[in-house]
């Protein structure tokens, strides 16, 4: 067994993490995560309601005795987000692990401290990462450009990002961009990490509720087939490479485009019905990391992590041999 500071912090078996992600992560699979010994996270942002969020961390509860989190991802949105009722449902769970991203909790940190809730925090750079613990937050979840999602604007790798961070703060570090395997569980854990954070890779698994066709297209991906678009707006995104994703990144070569030339393509919802749920892979924008060359099946979370973890402990006794 690898026992490191998020594991003992969270009560979990292995030092791997689920982040929350948007059209994915539904109680069903925060369960399976949970079940398999790894720590994953309801993503808030897809329930219309606080009342609608307890009710699917109390759906997941039922499937599962083991610690698991809510993702709080604070955007600035056109129509409003119920922040504030999330973070009231979280508390009255009884939920004691929330992850954050975008903007400083700082808003909620108070009540969840009040509560005894520890905050994870996404940042993509050193700088960030620095800042959110002088604010408050229990850990850092570090994003390497290799990510699925938003990368930030700096375009450093986790393999510099990593240390950096673990050297400029006090607090536990997870790696996450790139991560699916022992592997990389073992380098990040040489790195100053005391976990990994797995998106895409949780993504290509039996329990995930996203259509097959899109999980194929992960096996069969390589290192090159993403695309980052959103860059001439300074809101970087690193998505799978299909018709849709190829076209905006073609439009927003030219920096006078706006967001309005590329809004229609890049609709979120278009990506979540017409991609994840009905499987059309050229439909719309949907996210993938760097990592999907690195997975090659389809397995369910609990076999997931059962060979992630043997193949870690395969690589320290090779290192130590």
């Amino acid at each position: 067994m690898i026992k490191t500071r998020l594991t003992e912090m969270f009560g979990v078996e292995t030092p791997i993490c689920m982040g929350g992600m948007t059209g994915v992560g539904y109680g069903e699979l925060v369960a399976a995560v949970a079940n398999a010994g790894a720590l994953g996270f309801i993503t808030a942002h897809m329930f219309p309601s606080g009342e609608a969020l307890l009710a699917e961390i109390e759906k997941t509860k039922a499937l599962t005795d083991k610690p698991f989190g809510v993702n709080l991802t604070l955007l600035p949105s056109i129509n409003p987000i119920p922040y504030d009722e999330y973070r009231e449902a979280i508390i009255a769970s009884g939920i004691k692990i929330v992850e954050t991203a975008g903007r400083a909790p700082t808003d909620h940190l108070p009540r969840f401290k009040e509560h005894g809730v520890k905050v994870i925090h996404k940042c993509t750079s050193v700088r960030h990462a620095v800042s959110a613990v002088k604010k408050g937050v229990d850990v850092i979840s570090i994003d390497g450009f290799e990510c699925a999602g938003h990368p930030g604007e700096d375009d450093v790798g986790l393999v510099v990002l990593l240390p950096a961070t673990v050297d400029a703060v006090d607090v536990p570090v997870i790696a996450s961009g790139g991560m699916s395997d022992g592997r990389g569980l073992v380098a990040a854990l040489a790195l100053g990490a005391d976990g990994v954070n797995m998106g895409t890779r949780f993504c290509a698994t039996v329990e995930a509720a996203i259509h097959q066709n899109v999980k194929q297209a992960i096996v069969d991906g390589t290192e090159v087939d993403t695309v980052l678009v959103g860059r001439t707006l300074r809101n970087t995104a690193r998505v799978a490479k299909n018709a849709v994703s190829v076209q905006v990144a073609e439009i927003q070569r030219d920096p006078t485009k706006t967001f309005e030339d590329v809004k229609a393509l890049m609709a979120g919802q278009r990506g979540r019905d017409n991609v994840l749920r009905d499987g059309d892979v050229d439909g719309g924008i949907w996210t993938s990391g760097q990592s999907q060359a690195l997975i090659h099946d389809i397995p369910t979370c609990a076999d997931l992590v059962k060979n992630i973890m043997a193949q870690a402990e395969a690589v320290r006794a090779k290192l130590a041999a």
